[in-house]
């Protein structure tokens, strides 16, 4: 099979003092106006085709493009004629086929949509974050996909939802007075009142809005438009001109939908090109990840898209799973990782799979982005040899590099990035330069010195870096992708401190399966935390890594293992896993001063070079 076809690798680049100024030499092409266009066109284009697939009790539920046309317009229409109140629709279970069809309902009806985290309700204990995203929307109608585990929640919002009509999954029975089944809505047909609606959207009217996953603080809503998210799968197929030569796409994604990348950059790229989505309920968790494994081998990929953390679940099943791996390589075209950056040993031991797999080509890269930039602002549209590089800028896109203290900051401006936040214009003010380049708070650098052409490489948050007692600055990414591939899948994550201090320590999270592995036992994670050899291969770990990285900003002297998990209500982590590194420092504080006694405990890993 022959290579990918892919985007020419080319940049303009132009320099003024120590500020660099990036765009792709490839010109944006007009895209769609409307998100409800894309669905007409997939149901023009392929009206039998499978677009989405979800397992059900008693097999897969399928549901095609003419099917999936036909219901988004009887939402439509309900939304258009019978809906009470101006406000948006907002989601507050995950992803499903129903979900999925309500939000393509509201697409054709101009009704802003907005998918919130179901953790803020089912993992939450004090509802904080989701009171403060539904005070902020005012909706006119919650969508559920089952009523009974949102009772607590809908009980801690009464005051602010009590007369806002539920929508439910058609498979809740039976439903209360207040909820109303979708399934009703599906089989309505729509007069010309919602053609009239939808001709009037234009690019600039909101689509949806996604909270931020309050990283800084609470959730920041912010609107996505038309323009933003039609334009930014046109740059994702000027950069992948693949995706129309080759085989419809197939995509089987656990990615949660209230996030950009599951529910922007891939249901979109399925939406845009009129593929197949397998809306995937597993999770890479050891509770979850055997749903995943499931669905991967009855419907394999064209196209697999995961963060980290997934790879991380799946490649040491792939290993041990010869009918698995054939499965998931027999039409596997793109590996796509994003969110955070892919450890080497994930990237080789990938890599390895493929070659045993497969004799086709495939093409393992990533992109670079967030909420408020649709999320695509650059792409890595040619070959890597390895993990890190987030490519070039994309079609549209321009790039600012600044100087910030030893690093580059990055700033985007283009047709998919934000015009503000929600009912924000304090923090709106702050988020742009004087140019009008949003400050998105990534650094970056050339992969190859001087040259813009060598692509960019990811160099973590301006905030998170900091400086040692001796004024040396730390790069805090490089340090924690850096340990956690050295501790070779015994940790899950780590933070790095040392602010003012004299050297760096860790905070860290075993990876308790790993753990499990090692000791041969199902112990619980406050047993593994003071397992000698899970301690003793942590600490071979870290001495491999120090023996490479002998400076001060990066040699670890002291790691202190958490049995605790990181809080979503505090802001630690995100439903996607992504640790906010400055959250679980201040939060912490007193693990951070615990690290740093002279006096060990027993679950501190001294590594320190004495004599």
């Amino acid at each position: 099979m022959a290579e990918r076809k892919l985007a020419p690798r080319e940049v303009v680049a132009r320099r003024e003092g120590e500020v660099w100024y990036l765009e792709s030499a490839l010109k944006l092409e007009a895209p769609p106006a409307r998100l409800g266009d894309l669905l007409r066109r997939a149901a023009s284009r392929a009206p039998d085709r499978d677009f989405l697939i979800e397992r059900c009790e008693d097999g897969l539920r399928r549901v095609t493009y003419r099917e999936a046309l036909r219901a988004a317009e009887g939402v439509g229409d309900w939304l258009v004629r019978d809906r009470r109140g101006e406000g948006p629709v907002v989601a507050l279970s995950g992803n499903s086929v129903d979900h999925a069809l309500v939000m393509l309902g509201c697409f054709l009806a101009g009704v802003p949509f907005v998918p919130v985290s179901p953790a803020y309700s089912l993992m939450s204990q004090d509802f904080a974050k989701l009171r403060a995203v539904v005070t902020l929307v005012r909706p006119s109608v919650i969508y559920l996909e089952t009523e009974a585990p949102f009772g607590r929640p809908l009980a801690e919002l009464r005051a602010l939802v009590d007369d806002v009509p539920l929508l439910v999954g058609r498979r809740e029975a039976p439903l209360s007075d207040a909820a109303l089944s979708v399934g009703e809505l599906f089989a309505r047909k729509p007069n010309g009142e919602l053609r009239a609606r939808e001709a009037a959207i234009t690019p600039d009217h909101i689509a949806k809005v996604l909270f931020t996953s309050g990283s800084t603080g609470f959730p920041k809503g912010v609107p996505n438009t038309h323009r933003m998210l039609c334009s930014n799968q046109q740059m994702i197929a000027q950069c992948w001109p693949f995706l129309e030569e080759d085989e419809p796409l197939v995509m089987v994604d656990w990615l949660p939908w209230s996030h950009t990348f599951g529910g922007n950059h891939n249901f979109n790229m399925v939406l845009f090109h009129a593929g197949t989505l397998f809306v995937d309920e597993g999770k890479p968790t050891d509770a979850l990840v055997s749903a995943s494994l499931r669905n991967l081998r009855e419907v394999p990929p064209t196209l697999y898209f995961n963060v980290p953390a997934g790879y991380a679940a799946l490649v040491p099943r792939l290993e041990q799973d010869d009918d698995l791996r054939r499965a998931f390589f027999s039409r596997l075209q793109v590996m796509f990782y994003a969110a955070a950056a892919l450890p080497p040993d994930l990237w080789t031991r990938l890599v390895a799979l493929a070659k045993r797999s497969t004799e086709h080509d495939i093409f393992m890269t990533t992109a670079w982005g967030s909420t408020e930039t649709s999320p695509l602002a650059t792409s890595a549209h040619f070959r890597v040899e390895r993990s890190g590089n987030i490519g070039l800028p994309a079609p549209g896109v321009s790039l600012k590099l600044v100087p910030n203290e030893s690093k580059l900051e990055v700033r985007v401006k283009g047709p998919n990035v934000m015009q503000g936040y929600l009912n924000e214009p304090e923090l709106t003010k702050h988020a742009f330069d004087d140019e009008g380049y949003y400050r998105i708070g990534d650094a970056v650098r050339f992969a190859e010195e001087g040259d813009p052409a060598s692509g960019l490489v990811f160099d973590g948050r301006v905030a998170e870096d900091f400086k040692l007692a001796s004024g040396t600055w730390v790069s805090v990414t490089g340090v924690r992708t850096g340990v956690v591939a050295a501790a070779a899948g015994l940790l899950a994550d780590v933070v790095v401190c040392g602010h003012d201090r004299e050297y760096l320590a860790l905070l860290a999270w075993p990876s308790v399966g790993a753990c499990q592995a090692l000791v041969g036992r199902d112990d619980p994670i406050e047993e593994l935390v003071n397992d000698d050899a899970v301690r003793a291969r942590v600490r071979e770990g870290l001495m491999a890594w120090n023996a490479k990285n002998s400076g001060s900003s990066t040699r670890i002297q002291r790691l202190l293992l958490l049995c605790d998990p990181p809080s979503i209500d505090a802001g630690e982590i995100t439903d996607k896993g992504y640790t906010n590194q400055r959250a679980v420092v201040m939060r912490r504080a007193a693990d951070v001063e615990r690290v740093y006694d002279p006096v060990s405990d027993e679950s501190t890993i001294d590594v320190r070079v004495t004599g």
